[in-house]
C-alpha cells in the first residue's frame, strides 16, 4: 500500500454529502480481490530481465486494469523490445499461470467484506478485464464463486476499461439506478470506467496502483474492511 494514501473522500459532489443508498456492489478482480498484481510485476520483471530490460512501475501503471488485448503493445513499446507483443504476453502469461494457484491470495479485508455484504443482503457481481476462464479459476479456487450473482469478463464487452461499457452493463443487469451501485476498483482505468458509468466508485490502492489516477473516485480507502466503506453499505443507512 502506498504510504501517502489515507482514507479520504473525493470525486463527485454527490459522493459523501447525500449518497444514494447502495443497492448492489461490483468488484474488480485483479489487485482488488486478489493480490495478483504483485505476482504479475514479479514475473514480468523476470521476463524482461532475461532480455536485459527492466519492468518499471511506469510500465505497470500503463498496463494495470486493462484487457490483455490492450497491454501487449504497451509492454513491448515501453520496454524497448522488438519481439512481437503477443509473444511477450504469452511468456508473461505462462510464468504467471505456473504460480497463480499458490502465489495469489485474497486481499486484506476481502472475506470480512463479503461476509458483511451477505449479512446486508446486497447482490454482488464481478467485472474484470481478464478472461472468463481465468476469473472462474481464481474465484472457484478460493471458493468464492457462489458469492456473486454474475461475472462480466473480457469476452462480455467490445471495449475494455477505461471505457464504461462493462460497468454500464453490470448496472443494467442489476436493474437499479447507477448511483446506487458501488464499484470497488484498484486501477485508474477501472475508476474512470466506473465513474463514466455513473456509479459510486471506491478506490482501494495497493503497492502497484498509480495513486494519482485514483483520486477521482468517490472514496479512497486503504483496505476492504475500512469502517468508512462499511458505513455506506448499511441497508438502514
Amino acid at each position: 500500500m502506498p504510504k501517502d494514501v489515507s482514507t479520504r473522500h473525493r470525486g463527485h459532489d454527490r459522493a459523501m454529502n447525500d449518497p444514494e443508498p447502495i443497492q448492489a456492489v461490483v468488484f474488480d478482480l485483479d489487485g482488488l480481490m486478489f493480490d495478483t498484481e504483485a505476482l504479475f510485476f514479479r514475473v514480468s520483471s523476470e521476463m524482461l530481465a532475461a532480455r536485459g530490460k527492466s519492468f518499471t512501475p511506469e510500465i505497470m501503471g500503463a498496463m494495470i486494469g486493462r484487457r490483455a488485448a490492450d497491454v501487449g503493445h504497451v509492454l513491448r513499446d515501453m520496454s524497448g523490445l522488438e519481439e512481437p507483443a503477443e509473444d511477450l504476453l504469452t511468456e508473461v502469461r505462462r510464468r504467471f499461470n505456473d504460480e497463480v494457484d499458490t502465489a495469489v491470495h485474497p486481499t486484506p479485508g476481502l472475506i470480512a467484506l463479503l461476509d458483511r455484504l451477505r449479512r446486508e443482503g446486497l447482490p454482488l457481481a464481478v467485472a474484470t478485464s481478464s478472461g472468463r476462464a481465468y476469473a472462474d479459476r481464481l474465484l472457484e479456487g478460493h471458493h468464492l464463486a457462489d458469492r456473486f450473482r454474475f461475472i462480466l469478463a473480457a469476452e462480455d464487452v467490445t471495449k475494455g476499461k477505461p471505457d464504461p461499457e462493462i460497468y454500464a452493463k453490470a448496472v443494467r443487469r442489476f436493474g437499479v439506478p447507477p448511483a446506487s451501485v458501488m464499484v470497488l476498483e484498484d486501477s485508474p482505468a477501472g475508476v474512470a470506467s466506473a465513474r463514466d458509468a455513473g456509479t459510486f466508485v471506491v478506490a482501494v490502492p495497493h503497492e502497484h496502483s498509480p495513486v494519482e489516477g485514483l483520486y477521482s473516485a468517490d472514496l479512497v480507502v486503504r483496505r476492504l474492511d475500512d469502517p468508512s466503506l462499511w458505513t455506506l453499505l448499511r441497508r438502514d443507512y
